[in-house]
């Protein structure tokens, strides 16, 4: 297994070093071939492994990074079944995004800085999935941020493009400091900062110590996977390329946080209240995003909306002991998200960059092929019955009905009000954007009755995802579907995975049924409301009262509320600071002390004349002013 490991997260690092030393003097087609050809290698690696692996654990020790004292840091590899799927799951997406971006990103100038970036976020992912202690998923966590940061703002000409990444990087690091207590603590309480050894000593943490360190990782995990408090850098970061939404946005860095969680639930296990408290963010944003997307007008900051909603179910799930569901629910969210985002890629492009829905319309007939990629994602993201979506959502849903406490029931209410929201606006989109007549004002669009195309590639890798949108539920197909479970029975040996829901097939049938006839109500809803109501000349605005309306769209003015109660008050203090104390005491004072001592000496130079008798009066003068500050002395001080 270790030649294995260790090619599996050398692989994309070596075609970043590759890119970044002579991409220069590389023509485009060797850059893709490099870029491409190192993250496929890196799955065929992550599929060998997963064979190789079954249902064991490996550890494996690459390299002493460095050593201070007993605090020693290995460059370590821990290889389960989470870190299998996950691996799986990164590569596999992440190669269809770079077959992607090929034609996506040929005519951009920055086409070696794109991917040489794309592939060491491949390898930073990498290592946050298998590494075997803290400090190394550290350097892989902050090493995502940096990415994300030169990828969003990949266009860094345009000043929406820079300041979103930016504002990614800034959000971000809040949690990344969270983090970086939690191990301090993590190594004071139990000494060691292995994942196994972790995990293991979780047990001998005081409940104070595990809510402490568990409330950390979870900060950790709200700054990385966008979920309130802090989730306003992820719709900004839309400004980015397509296909950086797809792969950062959608399948992997924003699920970093969630898998953070997963990977560390014994500790978070240990506290009841953090436990509660996951599952409160969690459901809290799923509405948030829900009812974000449903009134959007720009087709990436929907799905963005909709990105922050669904993590929340991954968060909804880890708060109410589900590892299985939420992993589930990852790997779902994965494929159709992802999907979604290259598809409305592929009507961006045709339609020469317009982003607004309601500038699009009647795309079926002309772009045939992406109605039905379309059509794939927005069931499974609507947990249309038997998609993947489907599935996982009412995996989530039932674990969070079958919790004890009260409050839960409470937290599955709310949830189960979100999954009705979630098939309407992701209908709302798909119909809004394939049916109907185009505007008469949309000049740029091409004639009604003429198709639009892409180019081959960007469609033909829709297709694994679209397929996997539908049928990934058979992954974890329930047993009163006739299926055994196998992904909650694979990950059996993960500490703090339990394989079996504890529901009966009644009340799980019964749910699965009422779930299924609401989203079937809610998509002919969204068919007589988007579909066929609004007509060629209106901008669906008015779904709502205009105060509504405007909260959902404006994010509940969450953005709002930093900039003005945030960083307002510290734009004004930093403003004070520089202009009246640096500027007017600090900068003030120092000018006027060298000011002085120029007049000083501007006045002690005369007295350099050059003659010898006027030179000998002054040492004579000095020597006695001398003599008679020691004589004051001496007389003082016998006195």
């Amino acid at each position: 297994m270790k030649p294995v490991l260790f090619l599996l997260i050398s692989f994309p690092l070596l075609g970043a070093l590759i890119l970044a030393l002579i991409g220069r003097y590389l023509s485009r087609r060797a850059i893709e071939t490099i870029a491409c050809t190192t993250v496929a290698a890196a799955f065929v690696l992550a599929l060998t492994a997963f064979l190789l692996s079954g249902q064991k654990a490996h550890s494996v020790t690459l390299a002493r990074w460095f050593a201070a004292g007993s605090f020693q840091v290995d460059l370590d590899l821990y290889f389960d079944p989470l870190a299998a799927v996950m691996t799986l799951m990164v590569t596999f997406v992440s190669s269809l995004v770079h077959l992607y971006s090929v034609a996506y990103m040929r005519r951009e100038s920055g086409y070696t800085r794109y991917f040489c970036f794309l592939n060491l976020f491949v390898f930073a992912m990498l290592v946050i999935v298998t590494s075997g202690n803290l400090v190394f998923l550290y350097l892989g966590w902050e090493t995502v941020g940096l990415c994300s940061y030169a990828l969003i703002g990949f266009w860094y000409e345009k000043p929406e493009a820079a300041d979103a990444g930016a504002k990614a990087f800034v959000v971000t690091r809040l949690g990344d400091v969270a983090f970086g207590i939690a191990i301090a603590l993590l190594w004071i309480n139990i000494g060691h900062l292995s994942v196994s050894g972790i995990n293991d000593g979780a047990a001998g943490l005081s409940t104070q110590a595990a809510g402490t360190i568990g409330l950390l990782l979870l900060l950790a995990a709200i700054g990385k996977s966008a979920q309130l408090p802090l989730a306003v850098w992820l719709p900004d970061a839309m400004a980015g390329p397509t296909p950086v939404s797809a792969l950062i946005h959608a399948a992997t860095m924003v699920t970093a946080g969630v898998y953070l969680l997963m990977r560390f639930f014994p500790i978070i296990q240990g506290s009841p209240f953090v436990m509660a408290v996951i599952a409160f963010v969690g459901v809290m944003t799923v509405c948030f995003g829900a009812f974000a997307a449903l009134v959007q007008k720009d087709i990436k900051r929907i799905l963005a909306y909709s990105t922050i909603s669904q993590v929340g179910y991954m968060f909804l799930a880890v708060g109410a002991g589900d590892l299985a569901g939420s992993l589930f629910h990852l790997i779902s969210h994965a494929f159709f998200k992802s999907l979604l985002f290259l598809a409305a890629g592929c009507v961006i492009h045709a339609l020469h960059e317009e982003q607004d829905i309601f500038r699009m319309r009647g795309l079926r007939q002309r772009m045939p092929q992406l109605f039905w990629l379309f059509l794939a994602g927005a069931a499974s993201l609507g947990a249309f019955p038997l998609t993947a979506g489907f599935f996982s959502k009412d995996r989530i849903l039932l674990a969070v009905f079958l919790q004890p406490q009260a409050v839960y029931k409470i937290f599955w209410a709310i949830a189960a009000m979100a999954a009705v929201i979630t098939p309407l606006y992701a209908f709302r989109l798909f119909f809004i954007v394939f049916f109907g007549q185009p505007r008469a004002d949309a000049g740029h669009a091409p004639a009604p009755d003429s198709r639009v195309s892409v180019p081959n590639l960007m469609t033909w890798v829709l297709w694994p995802l679209a397929v996997l949108s539908v049928f990934a539920g058979f992954l974890n197909l329930p047993v009163n579907w006739a299926g055994n479970e196998w992904l909650a029975h694979y990950l059996a040996t993960v500490p703090g995975a339990a394989p079996e829901t504890l529901a009966s097939p009644k009340l799980e049938s019964a749910m699965q049924m009422g779930s299924a006839l609401i989203t079937i109500v809610m998509v002919i809803f969204a068919w007589v409301y988007y579909g066929v109501r609004i007509q060629p000349g209106e901008n669906g605005e008015a779904t709502f009262q205009n105060k509504l309306h405007d909260l959902f769209l404006n994010g509940f003015y969450l953005d709002r509320f930093y900039q003005t109660r945030i960083i307002a008050p510290y734009r004004a203090a930093a403003g004070f600071l520089w202009q009246q104390v640096d500027g007017g005491w600090v900068d003030a004072g120092l000018d006027q002390s060298a000011r002085f001592f120029l007049t000083l000496a501007e006045r002690l130079r005369h007295w350099t004349t050059g003659r010898v008798s006027q030179y000998v009066s002054m040492m004579v003068t000095g020597f006695t002013l001398i003599l008679c500050g020691l004589t004051a002395a001496w007389w003082y001080f016998q006195i």
